[in-house]
């Protein structure tokens, strides 16, 4: 990018495709849709209501313009619409905010590298117009293979996620310590141990065709249907992150049970009882409950049951410790 020196609306412009020029009446207008919905639509995504504003582009219009298109010819419902609009809003507001931290270091050394010539707004505008397109192509690409990995999930969970409970094994993975820890760590350096935890975890579980529902720093929570696969997931997250120096140990509760599936989170006792074994778990230990005991052959496993404890909403409880005892095949 030649010429003046770039600014802030530079870089939206940059990012959007054009300067907002629309208001909210407008888009609602030309989109055939009303102000109530359009509002209530871009409050799904997770905006403030900018209506009377221009704050709006022509990308927003045609955006409204197909889900209004979807409501009156696919026979989909607007309630439905903004359900999927605010799953939409909420996956891809943390996306962004990923996205922006994993590029923010890349554009200092950007600056660094190409020296006093290269300011950081310039760098930020000539990097987003360099990698948007091919981000765009590859999210789309990402999101449907992960489209079609949820439909092959349903038979598998044998439930519909928005109406019943299936059977499901669920798993907490949690760092020891974590809190201590964090005092102690530079933000950049806590901020490093994080996505390593995480991205260590995730390759796991990925490799037992299992899934990640959500992480919360110093914790992730995965679901499987196979309660042998989701032993094997917590067995391998702690050779994998024992065998990381950068990391602490780690400690991990397993329940099995019915669940419910829903905005991509998953509820029910079983959730709740894997997040309570972690705090009576030893450090890089499993800890799973009956349920899942009586599910794993014993040709293959060993458990043995612990003194009984009491667990927040669910009074004394007798957890059970796992180890493998013949090798997977």
């Amino acid at each position: 990018m030649t010429g003046p020196e770039p600014t802030a609306a530079d870089l939206e412009r940059a990012i959007l495709g054009e300067s907002p020029g629309l208001r909210g009446t407008d888009v609602a207008a030309a989109a055939g849709v009303s102000l109530d919905d359009a509002r209530r639509l871009w409050r799904a995504l997770g905006f403030p209501d900018a209506a009377n504003q221009h704050a709006f582009t022509g990308a927003d219009r045609d955006a409204l313009t197909l889900v209004g298109q979807a409501v009156r010819e696919t026979g989909v419902d607007f309630e439905t619409m903004l359900r999927l609009t605010r799953a939409v809003g909420l996956t891809v507001a943390r996306l962004a905010d990923w996205e922006v931290a994993t590029l923010s270091s890349a554009v200092e050394e950007f600056t660094e590298r190409d020296g006093a010539s290269t300011d950081l707004m310039r760098a930020s505008v000539d990097l987003v117009e360099e990698l948007g397109p091919r981000f765009d192509r590859l999210l789309v690409y990402a999101w449907r293979r992960h489209l079609a990995a949820a439909v092959a999930r349903i038979e598998a969970f044998a439930a519909d996620e928005d109406e019943s409970a299936t059977e499901a094994t669920v798993g907490f993975a949690d760092l020891v310590a974590f809190t201590a820890l964090s005092n102690e760590l530079g933000e950049n350096e806590l901020g490093e141990l994080v996505e390593i935890f995480e991205s260590r975890c995730a390759d796991v579980i990925a490799d037992h065709n299992g899934r990640v529902v959500k992480t919360l720093g110093d914790s992730v929570l995965f679901l499987e249907s196979d309660p042998v696969q989701a032993i094997d997931i917590a067995l391998d997250i702690i050779a994998v992150v024992g065998r990381d120096e950068r990391l602490p140990d780690v400690r991990i509760g397993i329940a099995t049970g019915p669940v419910v599936l829903r905005m991509g989170d998953v509820y029910g006792p079983p959730v709740n009882l894997a997040a309570r074994f972690v705090n009576v778990a030893r450090r890089n230990r499993v800890i799973i409950d009956d349920r899942t005991a009586e599910l794993l052959p014993p040709a293959d496993f060993e458990s043995r049951r612990l003194p009984a404890r009491p667990l927040r909403g669910f009074g004394d409880v007798e957890p059970v410790t796992v180890r493998r005892t013949r090798p997977r095949h």
